[in-house]
């Protein structure tokens, strides 16, 4: 298979509708400031967290092959995920929520190819490597909560959006692509915020993808777990932030009881969140999953489904009783009495299906311009034409060759001569195919003989409903990729001749080789031109420890000139806490 990604055994079960989203992850891209940056955040978390929080995270780094010391190679991640069953691929930021979650079905990580800028090390608005490798991937270890990302994503995927919300994805992709690009200006920032702000408060009743992304969020994202009075740590959204891992479980963020009503809570992706969520295990997780799901169009179908589907304008699947599976862009339904679905509609290509497998002779070149159907029973016929046997069949005139009228419950009538049906494996009528047919409901008519073959799904109910096609390869093309791509940094000559000098400090640490000298030529070229910067006066402070250099009393003194920026404090009182630390221990 010539793909631009690596097949391994998990990867090569991904639909083809899904390598749009995939990239090649840039790593030639990241500068050595990136890999200090990830250094720094990765040796604070193992230190903080490890205490903090959830026992899987510390045992799952291993298991999941994240260095500390480096910005991990995805393909070397592949290697030692798939021991436990997963894969992970790189992708341009956020991907559209429907692909997210296909993705997690396939036991597929994806992870945003980018990363943090030191200017965002505690937290960024935007996905990036330290979120996504060193977030998430720790806990997919355990078995357990493996079981329900998975299971999550099987769900999730099948969940309707409303036309609003691929409004709010593109909104919130392109705030966090600015605020991470150190380019950005102040008006473009403030402008693509107050879109996100306005979206958020027009939002209306909340789709189920938006309700099931926040379920998401209050779990994978920033989920604690154990007790309401001591809960740890394992949403990756906590586990990849130095500042909201630590405040996160301050008495002013409200912790409450994790159950479905987090569903109707919604969150803002730009701020630390007031208040989370705790659940007393993982298992608990995919109860309240299964409590939602059984709220959704998914498994309720109904005439409420089909609306559903109307209403996000995009594509989606009916099951009628007999389980045929229609799959299209659904614009119409007419209604019956007790909101029952007595007819629907769709527009342009559409698919037919049964248990999730296209059917012969029914895809989108002979459906090219929609498909409608009547559904429920005939009128004065307690039988449904779907358990009809053979004579039963002949008795009510439904046999082909013959010129047959039926006429619904709902008041459709389908007028014509039956070429075929369509049976599934058990002998159960799925379709039956019409010549010289009309349908009409009243005075309108909804079919007429000009048009062509008819072909009419049976079913009395629509009994499942939900986003994208019963059979994924149906469609060329499912799901759109964001036109708004991340934009890649720009550098000066000063900040590449800066990155040379954190590549020359790395390199002195991994081959072990520092002089008093060497470290003496850096500083001086740090503090006569690069004066602000205090990650890497930190990693020469490292150094000098190690080799017990007398540098280190210079280097010690310039960090707490440096800490008088309120900007810097924390971050470098947090980095000498875990070299003191170390350096005891040794």
């Amino acid at each position: 298979m010539d793909t631009h990604f690596e097949i391994n055994e998990v990867t090569k079960k991904l639909p083809k509708h899904l390598h749009k989203f995939i990239v090649k992850q840039p790593y030639e891209e990241y500068t050595s400031q990136n890999q200090a940056v990830w250094r720094y955040v990765m040796r604070m978390n193992v230190d903080y967290l490890s205490s903090v929080a959830h026992e899987s995270y510390v045992d799952g780094l291993d298991k999941t092959g994240i260095s500390i010391d480096c910005i991990p190679y995805m393909e070397g991640m592949n290697r030692i995920l798939k021991e436990i069953g997963w894969a992970a691929v790189s992708v341009d930021g956020f991907i559209p929520p429907n692909a997210f979650m296909e993705f997690q079905a396939y036991n597929v990580l994806v992870i945003a190819s980018e990363m943090r800028t030191i200017d965002h090390i505690q937290y960024t608005p935007a996905p990036d490597i330290i979120h996504e490798a060193a977030g998430h991937a720790p806990i997919i270890a355990n078995p357990e909560y493996s079981e329900y990302l998975r299971r999550f994503g099987e769900i999730g995927s099948k969940a309707i959006s409303s036309s609003k919300d691929y409004e709010m994805y593109e909104a919130i992709r392109l705030l966090s692509i600015l605020k991470e690009n150190p380019n950005s200006t102040e008006k473009e920032i403030q402008e693509a915020q107050e879109k996100v702000e306005y979206l958020q408060n027009n939002m209306g009743e909340l789709s189920e993808m938006a309700q099931i992304r926040n379920l998401h969020w209050w779990t994978v994202e920033y989920g604690l777990i154990g007790s309401l009075d001591n809960p740890k740590i394992y949403g990756a959204g906590l586990l990849s932030s130095i500042g909201e891992s630590a405040w996160c479980l301050k008495p002013e963020v409200k912790k409450r009881p994790y159950s479905i009503d987090a569903a109707n809570q919604s969150f803002d992706i730009t701020k630390p969140q007031p208040q989370l969520y705790v659940t007393p295990d993982f298992a608990y997780l995919s109860l309240v999953l299964d409590e939602f799901a059984n709220t959704m169009a998914l498994r309720t179908g109904g005439l409420s489904g089909v609306e559903k589907l109307i209403d996000s304008k995009g594509l989606g699947t009916i099951e009628l009783s007999t389980g045929i599976q229609i799959s299209g862009n659904f614009t119409r339904v007419i209604k019956h009495k007790n909101n029952k679905v007595a007819y629907f509609q769709t527009t342009g290509l559409t698919a037919l299906a049964n248990r999730d497998k296209e059917l012969i002779g029914h895809g989108i070149t002979a459906h090219a311009d929609g498909f409608g159907s009547p559904v429920g029973k005939l009128k004065g016929i307690n039988l449904p034409i779907e358990d009809m046997s053979p004579r039963d069949l002949k008795a009510y005139g439904i046999y082909e060759g013959e010129h047959m009228r039926l006429e619904f419950e709902s008041g459709v009538v389908v007028e014509g001569k039956a070429i075929t049906g369509t049976r599934d494996l058990r002998g159960k009528i799925l379709i039956i195919t019409l010549d010289n047919c009309t349908v009409t409901c009243g005075d309108e008519v909804l079919f007429h003989p000009d048009w062509g073959i008819y072909d009419m799904a049976i079913g009395t109910d629509v009994i499942s409903a939900y986003a994208g096609p019963a059979d994924v390869t149906s469609f060329e093309d499912v799901g759109k990729v964001s036109e708004t791509k991340t934009v890649k940094i720009t550098y000066s000559d000063s900040e590449k001749e800066l990155f040379a000098l954190y590549d020359e400090v790395r390199q002195l640490r991994e081959s072990n080789n520092a002089t008093e000298d060497s470290l003496s030529k850096i500083f001086s070229k740090l503090r006569s031109t690069f004066y602000n910067d205090w990650l890497l006066v930190l990693e020469l402070y490292e150094l000098a420890l190690s080799f017990n250099f007398a540098i280190q009393f210079e280097l010690i003194e310039y960090l707490e000139r440096l800490q008088e920026n309120s900007e810097y404090q924390q971050l470098i009182s947090n980095g000498l806490q875990l070299l003191n630390v170390k350096k005891e221990q040794v």
